[in-house]
């Protein structure tokens, strides 16, 4: 029970306090959501996709099995969700919004600081990796798939070279392979306005939240919380084992899995209007029921 209040207040809590704050700009002031998740997709998230890369350490070994299994667990993932949709009979904007929702977990703002209370800064390491594929895989096969639900498979494909954050992901692989150097006065601000997508990202939830109402679905909302908190640890724990990894790595390529569905999820369905309310329901109850999960799981891998 200590283990589980520590968690709550030092990663869930804050997550739900910026979100509170977000939705009483949108009851009290009306801000407009919409305007500030423009914000963060176009001007805050490639910055955080480059810096996120130019600081983090993916060579040897290791980082390779981290960054296979964050493929691994996301292409599994999207399997399930494929086969656990058919008894609903989705449409496809309904369910380009359910895949989204079941295979990117919130590993960033919620899941390295839970990694780095629970295991230390050894597996820190391994989960910046796993957050960074996973990171990279948001911004094509997530875009991709949100872009999808409203467009042709090539208007989709078509919708992808124009996210900046393909560009900012571009920059940083060029940057790292060639050893170019950085400017200090470009740095900065890339450095600044990354920092500021994850709080900006988190208020757009809280704003949705404003709007958000009891789900039409809700077998379908209750079938995509299932699959992140509850089978998505379990495929973790099954590829960790076939791919060898053992100690930090583990600990973190599970945890990392096993977080509720990222908050960047009802960005990219505002972006291209595939289910906003549905995705926002989701990310909401999964962070909200994800200490109950990681709590047992957590003792588990630390054993």
């Amino acid at each position: 029970m200590t283990a589980v209040l520590s968690v709550f207040l030092s990663d869930i809590l804050p997550i739900f306090l910026i979100a509170g704050v977000g939705y009483l700009l949108a009851n009290r002031l009306q801000a407009n959501v919409k305007t500030l998740a423009h914000v963060a997709f176009y001007a805050l998230a490639p910055c955080l996709a480059f810096r996120m890369l130019m600081t983090s350490k993916m060579t040897g070994p290791q980082a390779g099995r981290m960054a296979l299994l964050a493929v691994l667990v996301t292409g599994a993932m999207g399997l399930l969700g494929r086969i656990a949709a058919i008894p609903f009979r989705l449409s496809r904007a309904e369910l380009c919004a359910f895949l989204l929702v079941v295979m990117f977990s919130n590993g960033g703002n919620y899941g390295l600081p839970v990694v780095l209370f629970a295991f230390g800064n050894d597996a820190l390491a391994h989960a910046t990796v796993y957050f960074v594929t996973s990171s990279i895989l948001t911004y094509t096969v997530g875009v991709f798939l949100a872009a999808a639900g409203r467009r042709s498979v090539s208007g989709a494909i078509a919708g992808i070279r124009k996210i900046p954050s393909i560009y900012g992901i571009a920059a940083a692989l060029l940057v790292l392979t060639t050893g170019i150097s950085v400017p200090l006065a470009v740095m900065r601000p890339i450095q600044l306005l990354g920092d500021a997508a994850i709080p900006i990202m988190i208020l757009v939830l809280g704003m949705q939240l404003e709007r958000a109402s009891i789900p039409e679905r809700p077998r379908v909302v209750a079938a995509a919380v299932g699959l992140s908190l509850v089978a998505a640890p379990l495929v973790a724990i099954g590829l960790s084992w076939l791919l060898g990894l053992a100690g930090p790595g583990r600990q973190a390529g599970v945890a990392l899995a096993s977080m509720p569905t990222a908050v960047v999820t009802t960005i990219l369905a505002l972006e291209f209007d595939v289910g906003p309310a549905f995705v926002t329901n989701v990310v909401f109850i999964t962070t909200l029921l994800s200490p109950l999960t990681l709590a047992p799981l957590i003792a588990y891998l630390t054993r």
